[in-house]
């Protein structure tokens, strides 16, 4: 007895499109008729510029120093006593007249030099005066230094704020300041005079020795935000 053919069947599938492609060759479940959610979408990713800035500040001395010496040769002491006391009540005078106190701070070093010079001319071999000595006030050098290092933050800002707009972004807050060098000196960095020849100085070339000088680097991160743009008027 000869078999019959079996009767031919027909399988009729419906792709349905995946959300996630990672499931592409993991079998179908029953039940699987819809795709799958999306993704939950990813955290906005921070945008930082990062920028170096630094800064060289210079501050000269405030405070100048003399020393003024009397001297008188009599043949009696009380002769020259008297005529020193006569010389100190001049010289007194003088820096009244000039609006100074007995004891003196200089501050203004022309009005220090002019003054120096009129006793010298007036009083002649009996008043030495000693070169000046330049200073700085306590304080000072502290305040170079903040000076430095605000000018290094600056000066990284201005720097952010022109590569932000070169790009088409705007400049946002800053997330980290770190001043990460710092130095001082006092006069050139190239003299090399020795101090045995400070006496011989001009009063320009002292206070340039006497200048303290400062620098500061820093390391600035800002937050970079998307370029504004501007609401339509209606």
């Amino acid at each position: 007895m000869s078999l019959q053919p079996a009767p031919r069947s027909r399988v009729f599938v419906d792709l349905v499109p995946w959300a996630d492609g990672g499931r592409e060759n993991k079998p179908a479940c029953v039940g699987d008729a819809a795709p799958y959610p999306p993704p939950a979408q990813a955290q906005a990713v921070s945008r930082e510029v990062h920028v170096s800035g630094a800064a060289e500040v210079a501050a000269a001395p405030d405070r100048a120093l003399v020393a003024v010496r009397v001297s008188s040769t009599k043949e009696a002491a009380a002769e020259a006593k008297k005529s020193v006391s006569r010389r100190l009540d001049y010289i007194t005078q003088s820096l009244q007249q000039h609006g100074l106190q007995v004891c003196i701070t200089f501050t203004e070093f022309g009005k220090m030099q002019n003054i120096c010079n009129f006793l010298v001319e007036k009083l002649d071999s009996s008043v030495v005066i000693s070169p000046p000595e330049f200073y700085h006030t306590p304080g000072s050098v502290e305040n170079l230094r903040r000076q430095a290092c605000l000018v290094a933050v600056e000066n990284a800002w201005r720097k952010a704020q022109e590569v932000c707009s070169l790009v088409g972004q705007t400049l946002g807050r800053p997330l980290l300041i770190k001043e990460e060098e710092t130095k001082e000196w006092e006069g050139p960095m190239d003299d090399h005079q020795s101090p045995r020849l400070s006496s011989s100085l001009t009063v320009p070339q002292k206070i340039k020795r006497a200048t303290i000088h400062a620098t500061s680097r820093v390391f600035v991160t800002f937050e970079v935000k998307g370029k504004e743009k501007r609401k339509k008027r209606l």
